[in-house]
């Protein structure tokens, strides 16, 4: 399924910025100066605001009388998923990456400078892509179940019962990791698809059976890791990645395979499929992540929203896979 991109009107001159003082690896305050600085020049009327209830509700609404220009999220993966979740559908959404990983903004070409994502704004260039929703949660890039959701986990049960509430960097993952590897028994997890066009997840006749199961949207993780290359953002379908055997050493293998030449693809114990709609469940308590924040536990019911994000990228990057 193809989606092309589209202008903004000329009449939409209203940019709010939502900053989140949590996100990065440092203070973003200059960069968003900067960008205040170079909307004004150009004509732009901007609000900056660090509660996201809020600026999600006037988003809504200028959105809603044709004056939104852009909705700007200054953070990385997780504020970009938080934005999308709290305004309504066409919302036109763009980034100022000050995250970890920032894998959507590497993604849409959103650079991270004030001078190009003003010019970016300025254009006005409209992408819609599909969405993932995971139990009523949106998500952009990915979900996912088992060793990597358990970290994912870990690291925000330390971030919140040690009181700390600053940015979460990569070193912020080394602690909960080595705890994983001590604790993690790889529990079976059962996938239910349905095919591209077929009828409901409820069909359980013939689950893929896994320990590690990760769906995209995108194709992007964490490490530039190659799991689903081939996931399209315009196809109305996810790309689900199962890998059978659990421990940490097949988990290793299967890192070697993917990083090198993507030829985990080809490991009988790896199953590839894309699929609008499934579901992940176990018998045991095991944890899903949605673009590197936690979700929940599993069951979790996963399908797609096709166009469900509305993003202003830059001209050249109007069409990605």
């Amino acid at each position: 399924m193809q989606q092309t991109a589209s202008r903004l009107p000329p009449e939409a001159d209203q940019v709010l910025i939502s900053v989140n003082p949590k996100a990065g690896r440092g203070s973003a305050s200059q960069r968003v100066d900067r960008l205040v600085e170079l909307l004004g020049q150009h004509g732009f009327h901007v609000e900056i605001s660090t509660d996201l209830a809020k600026v999600s509700a006037r988003a809504d609404q200028l959105h809603a009388q044709g004056q939104l220009r852009a909705l700007v999220g200054v953070g990385g993966d997780g504020t970009a998923a938080e934005l999308v979740n709290r305004t309504a559908p066409g919302v036109p959404i763009t980034l100022l990456a000050a995250g970890t990983a920032n894998l959507i903004s590497k993604y849409l070409g959103l650079v991270g400078t004030p001078e190009k994502l003003c010019q970016t704004i300025a254009a006005g260039t409209l992408l819609r892509l599909d969405a993932g929703v995971a139990s009523g949660r949106l998500f952009l890039v990915m979900v996912s179940c088992g060793f990597d959701a358990e970290v994912v986990q870990r690291v925000h049960t330390h971030r919140e019962s040690g009181g700390r509430g600053g940015h979460i960097g990569y070193l912020s993952y080394i602690r909960p990791i080595l705890e994983s590897i001590r604790s993690y028994e790889y529990p079976e997890i059962r996938v239910y698809c349905d095919e591209p066009g077929d009828g409901h997840a409820e069909d359980q006749s013939s689950p893929v059976i896994a320990r590690w199961a990760f769906a995209f949207n995108l194709p992007c993780y964490g490490w530039g890791l190659p799991l689903a290359p081939e996931a399209v953002a315009t196809d109305g379908l996810l790309d689900l990645c199962t890998f059978e055997r659990g421990s940490l050493l097949q988990g290793l293998r299967y890192l070697a395979a993917a990083q090198f030449g993507g030829r985990h693809r080809r490991m009988p114990d790896c199953r590839i499929r894309r699929a609008g709609r499934f579901r992940m469940t176990s018998d045991k308590q095991v944890a899903y992540q949605l673009d590197g924040d936690p979700g929940g536990f599993l069951p979790v019911d996963v399908e797609v929203l096709p166009g469900r994000l509305t993003l202003v990228v830059p001209p050249s990057e109007e069409e990605p896979r």
